[in-house]
């Protein structure tokens, strides 16, 4: 029986269509897959269907009735809710708090609030969905996919009937995956319609139902699950056939141009650090969360102070205290959370591709801002930033966009030695081997690239050597011919 259903839904944006005559439709009982590359229409359906967009034209259907007006308020009142990649919980606030918000009248009193009926709701909610929780542990203090938990509760206690999942396992472990794997499972059971969105193309069979593809904002296709191969859903999102996701060329290592002896930093909780990296060589660094690899990145970059060790750069002892001196050195860092660290949302394209070079951009006349405009322009145009003009703020496009922008702002700067922390993170597959094919170019160019990746099929497609961590220190350095998903597991593990 359909559930939900969006009709030909079109949608502008200053004359940029971010839907185009779209379609999708969901059954109660059902887990219906929505994939497609970085700004292909997913958000934007998402947001019609969840009242934060009102379509141009087209309709949306529940139980078969049209819905004439949409809100928000109205969506979460008709039993639609969304669960995006990062929870939105007010955070000095108790679980059951934020399960109660929304429904505020739910047990009350004479408009008084029943703490001991609102605590015994969260507890029967979290309960409902196997999460161990108290409804008094304040929400600050939990781990993602926690958070995630208890917004699934927040939206079962709303009476939700359709439940969006937006990347819900982009920042959990293999036990947390399958933990909300179960919950989700159960909640299809009991006759939830969920909508599910993720990059991870390998984990669609083991919970989807279904699979709508979009790109360029239009429907493509919709298949079973079982009937469809991660290579023919690639090949329907891009719309062309990839020449690889991993396009690795040998490239001859020169000079070694970075090097670390010894190098640690208390407050990061490294330690020992032997590392090379040669002109022209990816190395990776691998290791279970907490092992030490983006605690590194940061040292390095001056983000936190060593206080051991010694770094070189072409043989040359140096120190970094503090972020602007490694750039003055060409090294540069693209952090992992790329929407706290490593774009600014609110400003300019333009601006933010430039942040990293004003000192080249500025001077007694001020910011040369023709410069800066040739400088986005060609960045824009070389990384494939999908935008309708350079002025747009990032906060305008997709992840996989803001993505490029964020990188686009560190080869301005011309690096010798560019640390990449996750950077496919999040992005969908096209971005991906648009990433890994620059990453190449650079490699040829002779910049020396260290990548941090939680994706063991991306170190071993895209690395030269595989540096593992365990306990802040290098575990284990493995050559690409010697490496295996087993042997870096091992070597992650302690073992």
């Amino acid at each position: 029986m359909t559930l939900l259903k969006a009709d030909h839904i079109t949608k502008s944006y200053a004359g940029v269509h971010a839907l185009r005559d779209a379609s999708f439709e969901l059954r109660a009982g059902e887990v219906h897959a929505l994939v497609g590359e970085n700004g292909a229409g997913k958000s934007t359906l998402i947001k019609a269907l969840t009242g934060a967009v009102i379509p141009d034209s087209g309709e949306i259907l529940l139980d078969g009735t049209r819905i004439t007006e949409n809100s928000p308020g109205i969506s979460k009142s008709l039993g639609i809710a969304a669960i995006y990649q990062q929870p939105a919980l007010f955070p000095e606030l108790t679980v059951a708090e934020n399960i109660a918000i929304g429904q505020e009248r739910d047990g009350s009193v004479f408009g008084m609030v029943n703490w001991a009926r609102r605590k015994q709701r969260a507890k029967e909610l979290l309960d409902r969905i196997g999460a161990r929780i108290s409804p008094e542990q304040i929400a600050a203090e939990l781990s993602m996919p926690q958070q995630q938990l208890v917004e699934i509760a927040r939206a079962l206690g709303a009476n939700a009937r359709v439940l969006v999942l937006d990347e819900p396992t982009a920042s959990l472990s293999e036990d947390d995956t399958r933990n909300l794997f179960r919950v989700i499972r159960e909640l299809r059971a009991s006759g939830v319609g969920m909508i599910y969105i993720s990059h991870r193309l390998e984990e669609l069979p083991a919970i989807a139902d279904r699979v709508t593809v979009l790109r360029d904002g239009q429907t493509i296709d919709t298949h079973e699950m079982a009937d469809v191969s991660s290579k023919q859903l690639i090949q329907l999102m891009v719309g062309r056939e990839l020449s690889g996701v991993f396009p690795k060329r040998e490239v001859p290592r020169g000079e070694v141009v970075f090097e670390l002896r010894g190098f640690g930093s208390r407050e990061a909780g490294i330690r020992g650090i032997d590392l090379t990296i040669r002109a022209g060589e990816i190395v990776g660094i691998a290791g279970l969360v907490g092992a030490g690899r983006t605690e590194l990145a940061k040292t390095i970059f001056g983000l936190v102070p060593p206080d051991t060790g010694v770094m070189l750069l072409r043989g040359k002892q140096i120190t970094i205290g503090h972020p602007s001196e490694a750039i003055d050195l060409h090294i540069s860092y693209l952090p992992e959370d790329r929407r706290r660290h490593g774009v600014v949302l609110d400003l300019p394209i333009s601006s933010n591709i430039t942040l990293a070079s004003l000192k080249h951009l500025s001077g007694f006349k001020g910011m040369n801002f023709r410069k800066e405009k040739e400088i986005a322009a060609e960045y824009t145009r070389r990384l494939g930033v999908k935008t309708p003009a350079i002025y747009n703020a990032v906060s305008t496009l997709s992840g996989g966009n803001q993505q490029k922008v964020a990188l686009s702002r560190w080869l301005v700067t011309q690096p010798a030695v560019l640390i990449l922390d996750e950077p496919t993170q999040g992005v969908d597959v096209g971005s991906k081997a648009e990433i890994h094919e620059l990453m190449m170019e650079l490699a040829e160019q002779g910049v020396a690239i260290l990548m941090i990746s939680s994706e063991l099929p991306e170190l071993l497609g895209m690395c030269d050597r595989i540096a593992v961590m365990n306990g802040g220190t290098i575990a284990k350095v493995f050559d690409r011919t010697d490496a295996t998903q087993d042997l870096i597991l091992s070597a992650a593990l302690g073992h």
